[in-house]
């Protein structure tokens, strides 16, 4: 493994936000392979408490126990990335995104599982380090199981949609969306949770729904405003998805730049404008993943491509992929997909990669 040099800062508006991250980051060194497999470190203060960010205590509870290991929030965008945007226009200005695979509103197979698997591995992965060294010190009856009570972090969202327009496109605790969230964290087998789903929903403005150029931009000081809740970065980390058609990968590759201390991965959905027919028989190509400061961004065509990519650095346990297959491929036959479908060539050739990915860990 290699050490990846901490990178040089410009001093910006937002440069005080930079230093604490870099003093942080100082006593915490990220490990990356040659590779680019990426592996989560050691929280750098072991006597750090949880705060009310990580949603884990109540009140009249004892203080809950220090974090081994950062808490993973998936930040998300909405259209093309969540639900696909159907490709509708209005006098030329895309109404959210470009993909016309699937129809306006339908939501991507496996996404809540992808991103439940996300947010909840950094829970699973503090909870086994209490428990081994509660029998290591013979607490607990040496059973291992200990009190420690996290819920995985809740969905950040940064989108395009105008804060103006929020009345019409706000994302309500009723909606189809929130609701399919909350389903997937209370009926998951592993740290089921009515707390988990959507949280801060940072919007754009009518400004960029015009001027498309300042979409990324206007995302990425979004995601500077998210990082007020952890400063030092020392409880939260940020995995971050988005898609290609609506400068997401402008915001991601920013992020990545200039926050690599919190900044696990990024991970951006392809699609594409041209009609499903015009797609080659394997199905459209994926360009090739990169490294920004020793952090990987990815590309993807499936929500199970996602997850293997995520399984092979480090961010998702092979379970976890496997739910995401098994998520991705009840969802495609509920609807009835026929099996010559572009939908299912793309799906296979995931799922083919994921079991690569498996026969590879074993």
């Amino acid at each position: 493994q290699i050490i990846m040099p901490m990178p040089y800062y410009p001093v910006t508006a937002t440069a005080g936000l930079r230093l604490v991250l870099i003093a942080a980051c100082l006593c915490s060194v990220t490990q990356v392979s040659a590779f680019g497999n990426f592996r989560p470190a050691m929280a750098s203060f072991p006597n750090q408490q949880l705060s009310a960010t990580a949603s884990t205590a109540t009140e009249g509870q004892s203080p809950p126990p220090s974090l081994a290991y950062p808490l993973t929030q998936v930040v998300s965008d909405i259209d093309d990335t969540l639900k696909s945007s159907g490709g509708v226009t209005v006098a030329g200005v895309s109404l959210g995104g470009i993909d016309v695979q699937y129809d306006r509103g339908d939501f991507y197979p496996g996404v809540f599982q992808f991103m439940w698997e996300l947010s909840s591995y950094s829970v699973t992965i503090n909870q086994r380090y209490y428990d081994e060294h509660l029998i290591e010190r013979g607490e607990n009856g040496g059973n291992g199981n200990s009190d420690l009570q996290l819920s995985p972090p809740k969905v950040a969202v940064l989108t395009a949609r105008a804060e103006e327009f929020k009345v019409a496109l706000e994302i309500k605790d009723g909606s189809k969306l929130a609701q399919a969230f909350r389903k997937t964290g209370e009926s998951s087998k592993i740290n089921p949770t009515k707390k988990w789903g959507v949280g801060p929903v940072l919007y754009g403005s009518v400004s960029e729904w015009i001027i498309q150029y300042k979409k990324g931009l206007r995302k990425f000081n979004n995601f500077e405003r998210l990082l007020e809740q952890d400063p030092t970065g020392q409880i939260m980390q940020y995995c971050y998805v988005g898609d290609t058609g609506e400068l997401d990968q402008e915001a991601g590759e920013t992020m990545l730049r200039e926050y690599p201390e919190v900044v696990q991965a990024v991970f951006l959905h392809v699609v594409s404008s041209d009609p499903p027919s015009s797609f080659p028989p394997s199905g459209l190509s994926i360009p090739p993943p990169k490294l920004i400061n020793g952090r990987p961004l990815v590309f993807f065509r499936t929500y199970v491509g996602a997850a293997a990519k995520a399984t092979q650095l480090g961010l998702m346990e092979p379970d976890g992929l496997m739910r995401v297959v098994e998520e991705a491929e009840k969802s495609l036959k509920a609807q009835g997909v026929p099996e010559e479908s572009s939908k299912w060539i793309d799906l296979e050739r995931d799922v083919d990669e994921a079991y690569r990915t498996l026969e590879e860990m074993y």
